[in-house]
């Protein structure tokens, strides 16, 4: 029995289903005090803030994965497993907070019964109250609170209201009754007795864990493993049979619960009314359609004027300094690789905010759980199921934290294809490559008012990489050899809701800010280091490239400013960087790329998004301060045979489709090291999309040629 009153610090675990207002509620009590780790050998998220419960007591709140049940299928509910049976830990809790939505109070009451027979103080979170009420359905609170003999508080999740009575409960003293939700010794008498015995036990629950996951539970020593299958083979037990005797009692005791305390029969909600049409067999596909058309459409035509404005600001900027700083070396590296680098992060801001923004609405309005529901059936044709379209869709923002998501598929080959083919999918960092390529190549025309071509090539672009993606994965599905149980894709619509745009809000704020330090920090460290490269080289071979374009110049009769871009051009193509280019331009010549798409083309291996700092560092180098947009330099290069514009569509569509397939993301595949333990996927996933990308590339060049 623990007293909370004698504790300054409380450990206080979060646990709830998926969808019942567990993370609203962590906000709410951490604000902004939080911080996100992992726990210890998986890249589950570990989510811990700090909370102030009153004058004399802090508390670190830890927000677990929400869960259905303690009997684990996944990695996340294997997490939440091993840190409740873990109870030498230092983190071990103090007290649960378990989040149940009122609205489907017998579903979240059976994973209640669980946690409460383990013996852990614990407070009954009720949310969703109000969607109960609109649903027809009355709850006595007082009565719920006889019955399971545990606090209980009604709160609003989404507004935070009742926290202070929360905390009130939190800082009284919270003691355990000590007794079970049913009798759960009469499940196996002599096989709990003999476990709690040999391990020095004082409860049941924990005792029926330990039998069925044994092989499992992480810590448990060899000895004590072999200590257990011996109990195990002397009462002939039977872990699946006992499972299904301990649900049935569980669910007993929730309907017998339940029929005390809430009344009314319920109504069909508006959630189910607008299901049929957005679940519909054609319309829901459609809809779907359109959605994405909206937001493709949305990332060109609302991002346009505040990108202007970010990139004449940063052309005054660089402007400013030229005038004002002396000519030299620092001059040149802060003009042309700080500023330029600085302003080809800044710039593309509003597109990831635009893209995020529509992200954040799906989820929080409730609509992305009816996608994974109507692709289910589609994407079990390539070899998923309806829970790969959740990395999927996260890929759209970033693969690193989508594959992290496939965890949750059981079927290790769904498991397995799933994180082969996300990478297809265009992620964020591809946005400021598709939008300088497109504007480059595509005119900015509209067909009947609103829509944008330019929109529509990117909306292609994204569908492309879908299309490949599940292409790909009918492929695995047939090669693959790995075996596993077939996988039931089950799953829980939330209501729909209004977005809460505070949480939106700090969602797009967190996701830019993301963008612009941890991406940002790679684009300028990498501006820099390519500026010095681009600047300096054998002096002997810059020496002899500039008088060589001198004489070309005045054989031409150029003028002066055509000599001086010229001169830049061929010093720059004699750089360290430029050697650099030259030494791949023989392999992707054919697609169409020269040299100094070569460069950008191993830069942006650290991070796709890199290629448009590389570009804008690269034509940087010799231009004027005033021209300081990458499209705008980039607009202006010739065909050194041709002398017609070197970007133009067959070119620009070659390097968009490369950029579409291809792996150009250390951390992408440093995941997928982690998550599947070893070299051999991630080597085949880089081999093959550089191989698709290549190919199709290549293709697509000589096409529209």
């Amino acid at each position: 029995m623990i007293e909370m009153t004698t504790k300054k610090n409380l450990k206080i675990a979060l646990l709830g289903n998926p969808n019942s207002g567990k993370s609203s509620l962590f906000n709410h009590l951490t604000g902004l005090n939080q911080k996100v780790g992992n726990f210890p050998g998986v890249t589950v998220d570990k989510k811990i803030g700090k909370a102030g419960i009153s004058d004399t007591i802090q508390a670190d709140i830890i927000d677990l994965p929400g869960v259905y049940s303690l009997y684990p299928r996944s990695v996340d509910e294997q997490v939440v497993y091993d840190y409740l049976n873990d109870r030498k830990s230092e983190d071990f809790p103090d007290l649960l907070l378990v989040v149940a939505d009122a609205s489907n109070l017998k579903r979240n009451l059976f994973l209640y019964s669980q946690l409460y027979d383990l013996g852990i103080p614990l407070i009954l979170v009720l949310t969703m109250t109000d969607i109960a009420q609109d649903h027809g359905l009355k709850l006595e609170t007082g009565a719920l609170q006889n019955i399971l003999k545990v606090p209980v508080v009604l709160m609003n999740a989404r507004t935070g209201k009742n926290l202070f009575r929360l905390r009130e409960l939190i800082a009284s003293e919270t003691v355990h009754p000590g007794d079970y939700t049913f009798p759960v010794d009469e499940l196996a008498p002599e096989l709990i007795a003999e476990l709690k015995a040999a391990f020095n036990l004082d409860n049941s629950a924990q005792a029926l864990h330990l039998v069925h996951r044994y092989d499992q539970i992480a810590g448990l020593k060899k000895e004590q493993r072999e200590l257990v299958r011996a109990i195990v083979k002397k009462h002939n037990f039977n872990s699946r049979a006992l499972q299904v005797s301990e649900t049935m009692n569980r669910y007993a005791f929730v309907d017998s619960v339940v029929a005390q305390v809430q009344s009314g029969q319920g109504k069909a909600a508006f959630s189910e009314k607008l299901d049929r049409i957005l679940t519909h067999g054609v319309w829901g596909y459609l809809l779907f359609f359109l959605i994405l058309f909206i937001v493709f459409q949305a990332i060109f035509s609302w991002a346009s004027l505040p990108m202007d404005l970010i990139d004449q600001g940063f052309g005054a900027l660089a402007s400013l300094a030229e005038e004002h700083l002396p000519e030299g070396p620092f001059t040149s590296l802060l003009t042309e690789g700080i500023i330029a680098g600085l302003g080809g992060i800044i710039i593309f801001i509003p597109q990831i905010a635009i893209l995020f923004a529509f992200i954040a609405l799906l989820e929080e309005s409730g609509y992305m759980a009816r996608v994974m529901f109507i692709m289910d059936k589609f994407m079990r044709k390539f070899g998923m199921n309806g829970r790969s379209v959740v990395p999927l869709i996260s890929g759209v923002a970033c693969a690193v934290p989508a594959i992290m998501a496939a965890r949750s598929i059981d079927n290790v080959k769904e498991r397995l294809i799933t994180i082969f083919v996300t990478p297809f999918m265009s992620c964020s960092a591809r946005i400021p490559v598709y939008t300088v390529l497109i504007a480059l190549v595509i005119p900015p025309v509209s067909y009947g008012g609103f829509i944008n071509l330019q929109g529509l090539v990117l909306m292609l672009l994204y569908l492309a990489g879908f299309g490949m993606a599940v292409l790909t994965g009918v492929f695995m599905n047939k090669v693959m050899k790995v075996g596993g149980p077939k996988s039931f894709f089950i799953l829980e619509f939330p209501t729909y809701k209004m977005p809460r745009w505070k949480n939106m809000l700090l969602t797009i704020l967190e996701k830019v800010k993301s963008f612009t330090f941890e991406a940002g920090k790679v684009i300028m460290a990498i501006s820099v280091v390519l500026w010095v490269l681009a600047t300096y080289g054998p002096a002997s071979k810059i020496e002899h490239g500039k008088e060589e374009a001198v004489f070309k110049a005045q054989m031409q009769n150029l003028s002066e400013e055509d000599t001086e871009h010229l001169v830049s051009s061929a010093a720059l193509e004699n750089s360290y960087a430029g050697h650099l280019g030259k030494f791949i331009e023989p392999v992707i010549r054919p697609l169409g790329f020269d040299w100094k798409i070569g460069i950008a083309l191993i830069t942006s291996f650290a991070a796709r998004e890199v290629f448009v700092g590389t570009m804008a560092t690269i034509y940087s180098i010799g231009d004027d301060a005033e021209e300081t947009s990458v499209m705008e330099r980039m607009r202006k290069e010739l065909h050194p045979v041709t002398g017609e514009p070197f970007y133009n569509l067959p070119m620009g569509l070659s390097l968009l489709v490369f950029y579409a397939f291809a792996m150009q993301c250390m951390s992408t595949l440093a995941i997928v090291y982690r998550e599947t333990k070893g070299f051999k996927w991630p080597l085949i996933q880089f081999f093959t999309m550089s191989g698709v990308a290549y190919l199709c590339s290549l293709i697509v060049f000589n096409l529209f040629s």
